[in-house]
């Protein structure tokens, strides 16, 4: 009986040995991305498997910022990617003795860092530790620019909202189970919106569409992108075969959906082109790729912050659904340089939804959680250069 009890002992302590041995290892880092994230930054993101500890730190004779990660190693196929970054003169990275995983920056000014912070995995992605460096000098020398430039023109440049009205035309979208059409509850709440908008003063607002009309899935993306828009926020209203569903949700994009319903969803709208004779789904892609990842990432953080916003915002007024922030593959959210949501503002066929949806006082309610949404976006992000 002894005997057995020093086995299972042994063989306890030994698994515990292994656990940590296999915990200690347990983060990788998948890729380091260098980007000019604004006229005087330098922003580095790290793709990680775990989140560890880290600490950042700057070195002088030459200067350089140093990252430690603890309990980190690196993948044998780290790439890191950048090229013409403003103030980058090399980047190197290695494993310390002590398990710590160090990646250095030399650059060619005192770096002093502006802030770092983890983002949690989302839309597709892992653990990202996001650093970002600014050069002192220069961001002093904008500063000033930036104060006199303000003086002249008396304000900065408000944020462009372009608000787009889900369907249209010849695409109805979801019919109410008393026969009222998606296309037109969408329109109403697209205006509403844009009054609160522009009554706050804080924001200049486009629509894809103010009137009946059908347009391309990427037209609308491209309607936005073509205005140089901030914010890209699609107004659609949801139909289930169940009468009793009902809530708000917010989608961001994902080309892995959150759930079953999601992508069915996603499915459904992404079919619209068809539904009106335009399909553009052969097309290539109109941004560089080399481009595209650094940005799109930078994107897809932005609009999982504001969505996560408007959830928090319509949560205190409306009823929403279970798990509100949603992920899927809509067409309309995939501009790759505009942070985007999809608000899907309630379900046409549960009836008494449909009949608050129909209400001047309820959309106006829900105009003004996206205000304060965008209100604390704008507040704690830097999404525009003002």
């Amino acid at each position: 009986m002894f005997k057995t009890f020093k086995f299972l002992l042994h063989a306890f302590l030994f698994s515990l040995c292994c656990l940590a041995s296999f915990n200690a290892s347990a983060a990788n880092i998948k890729n380091i991305r260098v980007a000019n994230h604004a006229d005087d930054t330098m922003r580095i993101v790290i793709d990680i498997s775990e989140k560890n500890g880290y600490k950042v730190f700057t070195l002088k004779n030459p200067d350089r910022l140093v990252i430690d990660i603890e309990k980190t190693s690196f993948l044998d196929s780290l790439k890191p990617q950048f090229a013409n970054i403003k103030y980058l003169k090399n980047l190197r990275f290695g494993k310390m003795e002590n398990g710590v995983a160090r990646i250095v920056a030399e650059v060619n000014f005192p770096p002093k860092v502006k802030k770092d912070f983890f983002l949690p995995p989302q839309s597709g992605f892992e653990w990202r530790l996001v650093v970002d460096v600014e050069n002192p000098k220069a961001s002093s020398y904008s500063l000033n620019n930036q104060a006199q430039k303000n003086k002249n023109q008396n304000q900065y440049r408000k944020p462009l909202i372009m608000i787009d009205a889900g369907h249209g035309g010849k695409d109805s979208g979801a019919i109410s189970i008393s026969g009222y059409y998606e296309k037109h509850i969408t329109l109403k709440m697209a205006k509403e919106l844009r009054d609160k908008l522009i009554k706050s003063g804080r924001y200049n607002v486009m629509l894809t569409r103010n009137d009946d009309r059908a347009l391309a899935l990427r037209q609308r993306v491209q309607m936005a992108r073509n205005a140089k828009a901030d914010i890209f926020i699609s107004i659609h209203a949801d139909s289930a075969l169940n009468s009793s569903a009902k809530g708000l949700s917010v989608y961001t994009l994902s080309e892995k959906a959150s759930d079953s319903e999601a992508a069915a969803l996603a499915e459904r709208e992404n079919k619209a082109d068809a539904v009106i004779g335009m399909d553009f789904s052969d097309k290539p892609q109109d941004v560089a790729t080399i481009l595209i990842d650094l940005v799109r990432r930078d994107t897809m953080n932005n609009s999982s912050i504001l969505a996560d916003y408007m959830v928090a915002e319509m949560k205190k007024n409306v009823t929403v659904l279970p798990n509100t922030h949603r992920f899927a593959g809509f067409a309309v959210l995939k501009a790759p340089d505009i942070p985007s949501v999809l608000v899907e503002i309630g379900y046409l066929s549960n009836r008494k939804e449909e009949l608050m949806l129909r209400k001047p006082e309820y959309r106006a309610k829900l105009a003004a959680s996206m205000l304060k949404a965008l209100d604390k976006l704008f507040k704690n992000h830097s999404i525009i250069d003002k």
